[in-house]
C-alpha cells in the first residue's frame, strides 16, 4: 500500500505534505498503537542516563504536520529553500554629533562587516498567515518582536507579496553586544524573501526600505564597509579594508543596554574629533588607537564598571600585540585588532570563564550576492544548502 500511495505523489507541497503525515500517522499507529504523540522517548545521551535504565520524555517543540509540510516543499520545489550566513559588525570609530528633536542621536561611524555570524535557513511555506521561526538559542522571541519576523513583514507590505516562511536560526552572535547581530539577520530576512519571490526588487530598495524598522540594518547592504550618519541609517559605501587584518572579539557575560547607555551619554564629554578626518586617516594608514574614538565608552563603563577594567587590563596585557583596542557600538564587547588571539588571563581566570571570544577578520560581498561565510583559507561556504567550493 506504502509503494503504491508513493508512486503517485501530489504535485503541491501542502497536498504532498498531508499524504506524508497521514503516512507517517499510519505508520505509527500500526506500529507502535497509537497516534503521533506530544512526547518522544530518545536515547539517553552519554552522561544522561535516566534512573533504573528508564528513557527520559521530552516534549516535542514542534508541530509534526507544520515539519511535514516544510519538507514537503522542499522536496516538491527545493529551489523555495536557501540557507545564508548573516554576519555581524563592529564600529571601529563611533562619534555621536548631536540630538535630534525626535529623541534619537546623530552619529557618524565607519561600520565594517566582520567574519562572525549566525546561520539563516529560508523555506517557502505552504501558510497563508503566518511566518515560522525556530532557533538553538534561549531568550530569543519568535513572534513578531523578532527582526526576522518584523523584516518579512515589511517586504510583504512594501511588493505586495503573500509568500511565508519557515525560517531557523543558528544563533552564533552574542546578544547586547554591541554588534548589531539582530539587524544582519533582518537584513539577510530581507535578501531571502527577494530571492525566493524571484527578486522583485533591487537591493537599493531593500536596503532603503529596511530603515524603517532599524538603523543598523541598511549598512548590511553596503558591500561590507560604510561610512554611516543620520541614525546610523545613511550609508555611503568606501573600499572595504584589507581583509588580512586579525582581529579578536572579547564579549563578557554582561550585556549592555543600548537604551540604558544613551540615558548615560552627556554630548558635552562627547569628542571633537572631526568623523571625516578619521575615516580619511584610517582610509590612508589604517587602524590605530588614536583613531578608534567611540563616544559611546564613556557612558557604557559608567553602566557597566567591569567593562572599563576589562578593556583596560586587555589593552596594558597585550604587551604591543594589539595596534588598538576599543568597544564596538554600545557594548558590551570590546575589540582587539591585529591579533587573533584573546589574553591569556582570558582562558586561565576563574572569573573570565563565560566571555566570550572570536577570531574574526574584516568581510565583503559583491553586489546582488549575499555575504559567504569563508570556512578557512580554502574554502567558502556559500549561500544555497550544501553548497561549498574548496581551493583550487
Amino acid at each position: 500500500m506504502a509503494t503504491s500511495s508513493l508512486l503517485s505523489l501530489p504535485h503541491s507541497s501542502a497536498s504532498f505534505a498531508t499524504h506524508l503525515y497521514s503516512l507517517h500517522s499510519s505508520f505509527l499507529s500500526h506500529r507502535y498503537h497509537t497516534s503521533p504523540a506530544l512526547f518522544i522517548s530518545p536515547r539517553a545521551s552519554s552522561g544522561d542516563s535516566a534512573p533504573n535504565g528508564a528513557s527520559k520524555q521530552i516534549e516535542i517543540v514542534y508541530d509534526p504536520r507544520s515539519k511535514f509540510e516544510q519538507l514537503a516543499g522542499e522536496l516538491v520545489n527545493p529551489r523555495r529553500n536557501i540557507t545564508l550566513f548573516s554576519p555581524c559588525k563592529i564600529n571601529i570609530f563611533l562619534r555621536i554629533t548631536n540630538k535630534r528633536p525626535d529623541g534619537y542621536h546623530d552619529l557618524a561611524s565607519l561600520f565594517h562587516v566582520v567574519s562572525l555570524g549566525d546561520i539563516l535557513k529560508f523555506s517557502v511555506s505552504p501558510s497563508t498567515t503566518k511566518d515560522s521561526l525556530t532557533t538553538n538559542a534561549r531568550g530569543i522571541p519568535l513572534d513578531d518582536r523578532n527582526l526576522i519576523i518584523k523584516a518579512l513583514n515589511l517586504f510583504r507590505k512594501k511588493t505586495g507579496s503573500n509568500t511565508y516562511f519557515w525560517i531557523h536560526l543558528d544563533k552564533k552572535v552574542p546578544t547586547g553586544a554591541g554588534l548589531g547581530g539582530g539587524s544582519g539577520n533582518a537584513a539577510t530576512a530581507l535578501w531571502a524573501a527577494n530571492h525566493l519571490s524571484g527578486n522583485l526588487v533591487g537591493e537599493k530598495e531593500l536596503q532603503e526600505w529596511s530603515g524603517e524598522i532599524g538603523s543598523d540594518i541598511p549598512f548590511f547592504f553596503s558591500k561590507g564597509a560604510a561610512y554611516c550618519t543620520g541614525r546610523g541609517e545613511i550609508v555611503e559605501d568606501i573600499p572595504p579594508l584589507s581583509l588580512d587584518i586579525p582581529m579578536v572579539l572579547i564579549k563578557p557575560k554582561e550585556e549592555c543596554s543600548t537604551a540604558e547607555v544613551y540615558k548615560h551619554f552627556r554630548l558635552d564629554q562627547a569628542s571633537s574629533a572631526d568623523p571625516r578626518k578619521l575615516l580619511q586617516e584610517i582610509m590612508s594608514r589604517g587602524i590605530s588607537q588614536d583613531l578608534c574614538i567611540n563616544d559611546l565608552e564613556p557612558p557604557a563603563f559608567n553602566v557597566l564598571p567591569s567593562l572599563k577594567a576589562l578593556k583596560e587590563r586587555i589593552a596594558a596585557t597585550s604587551r604591543g600585540r594589539y595596534q588598538a583596542v576599543f568597544m564596538s557600538g554600545s557594548g558590551s564587547t570590546i575589540v582587539g585588532v591585529g591579533d587573533s588571539e584573546a589574553p591569556q588571563f582570558i582562558y586561565e581566570e576563574d572569573e573570565y570563564q563565560e566571555v566570550f571570544t572570536s577570531d574574526v577578520f574584516f568581510l565583503r560581498r559583491k553586489e546582488n550576492e549575499w555575504y559567504q561565510k569563508v570556512i578557512s583559507e580554502c574554502s567558502i561556504e556559500f549561500g544555497e544548502i550544501g553548497a561549498s567550493e574548496a581551493c583550487r
